[in-house]
């Protein structure tokens, strides 16, 4: 009896201590949005003179935007697991899209490149003590709605710290499309011709209202994590219509692509569908701040919104243009890797302000366990740095950042390591062990290597790189013994010929008053 009473009374200590705490101040909740594929000017305030994102302008407004925001890898699943981890991919191991070949495998492709990508963990290790799991051990609520792509059954985002998952399975695009039915296995349908976007926001706007009316004193943790922009590219007539005419005001080019090494790529931002895709992401993300507004809880609220890698430019749907940056989705360029970076601490007094330093996926981690007061874990986000001084408007001691993808992009993307240091970026390339040194401060479009009036810092960034992906146990691609080099010219040649003429058709397809996709989403109604 003597023992029971100890422990009711311990019990009661710890709760009453719990209670304490938290009456001196409101939770320090979290709203994380990660909209897919999305370019690093695919926002109004980003640049962008054809799409329209009054809401995520309205937060970068509120909050403070990183014009040197990267994603940790190119292409998808790798950043993810970062965000989550705060790990490099090199560390964590997954290093490709979840599903991608590689090996021997890697052939039945058809490309006939030099080389076999090495093998890559097809799903996130358990070991790692995810961002959810933190939060959840200090006593958050965690919520996640929209796409995962982090592995399937044993490695669903239940089993990495979620309490609640509404959409998040191992798919990395939406099966059923864009509209109600979605074929989604944790989301069940709404109503015929519902908006996936909007349907995500609107769960995560109730999962927010009912932890406010029912469990106000706990923290919440919402990851948004919406699967557009990626492709199918689908939206209602209504918005195809609107900016279809708003790129013939704008002016339409004769010619929307241009050969960059491997692919064709978007050269104008001017796909009406696309943009339409954009508008009902953005309506989507409205849907969620004016809730935050509604309940008073902006100002206890960090709110972060960024892409998993580069708009895609090439490859998929050819859907953007991320110029003045080179590149897209998947390639080695600033423009694979450069990505919306907005974050809104309402304590900040840098809101409302553009800060220039390079920063990157993995900082997520540590920047949030700080703004909630909890102590950092270096050893588990061994590769991100708080960005909490920086929003006080302190210093961040520069450092160096890398990236390791050793495969071949569908986007066009080359096996390579990367490095950047200050204002230099140093591209090693595995097929023929070349690189490209450019300084960004100078030449942010990579137009012209420097590798001729720099020899020394050529040798002393590969060294380093070098020296960072031995330390990380960095897996290489290796030599195809079955390479032939006349299959491989006859696979560019298709794709610097007949890929190119399909798809400056298909741009005036959708560019043309007639244009008819006999889609079954073209009739679909977007509920509000």
């Amino acid at each position: 009896m003597k023992k029971n009473l100890f422990t009711l009374s311990c019990a009661s200590s710890v709760f009453l201590t719990f209670i304490n705490l938290h009456a001196q101040e409101k939770p320090r909740n979290v709203l994380f949005i990660l909209v897919d594929d999305y370019g690093w000017n695919d926002t109004s305030i980003g640049g962008s003179r054809f799409y329209e994102t009054p809401n995520i302008d309205r937060l970068a407004r509120q909050g403070v935007m990183f014009s040197q925001g990267y994603s940790a890898c190119q292409v998808s699943s790798p950043s993810r697991a970062s965000i989550l981890t705060g790990k490099s991919p090199v560390r964590h191991g997954i290093t490709d899209w979840i599903g991608a070949s590689w090996g021997n495998s890697w052939r039945a492709g058809g490309r006939h490149s030099k080389l076999l990508p090495p093998s890559y963990s097809m799903v996130m290790a358990q070991k790692e003590q995810t961002l959810p799991e933190t939060l959840k051990k200090h006593g958050y609520i965690t919520f996640i709605a929209g796409k995962w792509h982090l592995g399937g059954i044993g490695s669903m985002p239940e089993d990495h710290g979620f309490d609640i998952n509404k959409g998040g399975y191992e798919a990395g695009s939406p099966a059923g499309g864009y509209f109600s039915p979605y074929d989604n296995p944790s989301l069940p349908d709404g109503p015929k011709g519902e908006n996936l976007s909007l349907r995500l926001a609107n769960e995560t706007a109730q999962f927010i209202e009912k932890q406010n009316r029912n469990n106000i004193s706990q923290p919440f943790f919402a990851y948004l994590s919406f699967y557009a922009v990626h492709e199918p590219i689908q939206t209602t007539q209504e918005n195809w219509t609107y900016f279809r005419n708003k790129a013939d005001s704008l002016g339409i080019a004769s010619e929307g692509f241009k050969i960059d090494r491997t692919l064709p790529v978007r050269q104008y931002q001017d796909n009406p569908v696309y943009a339409g895709l954009i508008k009902q992401m953005d309506d989507a993300v409205g849907v969620v701040l004016d809730k935050l507004e509604e309940l008073g809880l902006i100002e206890n609220t960090l709110i972060i919104l960024t892409g998993d890698n580069g708009g895609v430019s090439s490859g998929d749907c050819f859907s953007t243009s991320c110029l003045p940056l080179r590149g897209g989705k998947g390639r080695q360029w600033e423009g694979g890797l450069r990505v919306p970076f907005i974050i809104m601490n309402p304590n900040s007094p840098l809101n409302g302000t553009t800060i220039d330093v390079p920063v990157i996926g993995m900082d997520f981690y540590p920047t949030i366990l700080e703004y909630a007061g909890l102590p950092l874990l270096p050893h588990q986000h061994i590769d991100g740095k708080s960005l909490i001084p920086l929003l006080k408007g302190d210093k961040l001691v520069q450092r160096i950042l890398y990236w390791h993808y050793p495969h071949y992009g569908n986007q066009g993307g080359e096996p390579s390591s990367i490095i950047r240091d200050g204002d230099w970026k140093l591209i090693y390339y595995y097929e023929d062990e070349r690189t490209e040194l450019y300084n960004l401060r100078i030449d942010q479009s990579e137009s012209e290597p420097l590798n001729a009036q720099y020899p020394e810092k050529v040798i002393k960034l590969s060294q380093k790189l070098k020296k960072m992906l031995s330390v990380s146990g960095a897996k290489y691609p290796v030599a195809d013994p079955l390479y032939d080099p006349i299959k491989e010219a006859e696979y560019k040649r298709r794709n610097q010929s007949d890929l190119l003429f399909r798809l400056e058709e298909e741009r005036k397809q959708q560019l043309s008053p007639l244009f008819f996709p006999n889609k079954e989403w073209w009739g679909s109604n977007v509920e509000d």
